[in-house]
């Protein structure tokens, strides 16, 4: 099988932390260089990340005024290659990322393929008990949404399915993954391994991202249609923000019955999530962390659909 050429696309802002390790991993790739592009895309950096770039044979474009999904749209515009592969600056590709990838270049039954990035060896508690929610249960799976850290696409199919939502602050892998839908399926493969370093590991992270990916979570709707799995991430500010207030406002005017009521529906989106990863290895993450997790997850989510 001919070699396809892969355009690897690497948003960056102030990068230059992470970004040699991220580069160093791509130039260590079990795939011929000469099919190998490396775009980044600086969101006007003040520190080293261009220079860094340049440095490993990067072609280094620069974009001071567009947002995450406009740098990645830039950098296919400028993009040779076959293949999009998207991954983030802080990310950390395995050796054979691109060859593993591979296996899906030619099959036309999938859109896009990738896997959830996954954390570094000495992962907080916090990224351990979150990795559990966004990892997959089996190595192969089709699934409804791949995050842009660790995407790959046809260049003709990214292009016709209109690229991502420049109008999305976030949520604009999720959007994309329900528009490419339509030309094939989305596989999660953790063989295509991506160490994300950049994942929250303190509480008061996780709060501040999490109010961050939030910012466009309704919006997307308008972009690519309600679907039926969404509606669950969509209830959660209205369930958390108006639902349960109203449950145990009734309880302070009422009755205790209200109380009751209240305490019981506040633990069914808790009780929700844990059935649904009740087969996924809990690598002796404590029950309780992620119970606590959840509940600052809910509340994150609620404060950023208020703060819109």
């Amino acid at each position: 099988m001919k070699n396809k050429t892969v355009s690897i696309i690497i948003p960056a802002y102030n990068e230059e932390k992470h970004l040699p390790a991220c580069l160093d991993s791509v130039l260590r790739l079990d795939y011929p260089r000469q099919h190998i592009e490396i775009i980044v895309i600086d969101n006007g950096s003040e520190d080293r990340t261009r220079d860094i770039a340049a440095a490993y044979g990067a072609k280094v474009l620069r974009n001071d005024s567009m947002n995450v999904s406009g740098l990645r749209n830039f950098g296919v515009r400028e993009a040779k290659g076959d293949i999009l592969a998207f991954v983030d600056a802080d990310c950390i590709v395995s050796k054979e990322w691109l060859k593993n990838a591979s296996v899906y270049f030619d099959d036309m039954t999938v859109a896009a393929w990738g896997a959830p990035p996954v954390i570094p060896e000495d992962a907080t508690w916090v990224q351990q008990a979150w990795f559990l929610i966004r990892q997959k249960e089996n190595q192969v799976q089709e699934t409804d949404w791949l995050e842009t850290m660790n995407l790959f696409v046809r260049k003709d199919q990214f292009l016709a399915a209109g690229g991502f939502n420049e109008n999305l602050v976030t949520c604009e892998d999720v959007d994309f993954s329900y528009r490419i839908r339509k030309y094939g399926k989305i596989i999660s493969d953790s063989r295509l391994n991506v160490i994300h370093l950049g994942e929250a590991a303190t509480v008061r992270h996780f709060i501040k991202k999490e109010i961050w990916r939030g910012h466009s979570n309704f919006q997307g709707i308008f972009s690519h249609g309600l679907t039926l799995k969404e509606i669950p991430s969509l209830f959660i500010p209205l369930y958390f923000g108006i639902f349960l207030p109203v449950i145990f406002l009734s309880a302070v005017l009422f009755s205790d019955a209200w109380l009751a009521a209240g305490l019981l529906f506040y633990l069914i989106p808790s009780a929700a999530v844990l059935l649904k990863i009740r087969r996924k290895k809990a690598a002796g993450i404590p029950m309780l962390n992620l119970l606590f997790l959840l509940q600052i997850y809910f509340f994150s989510r609620t404060v950023a659909v208020a703060g819109r």
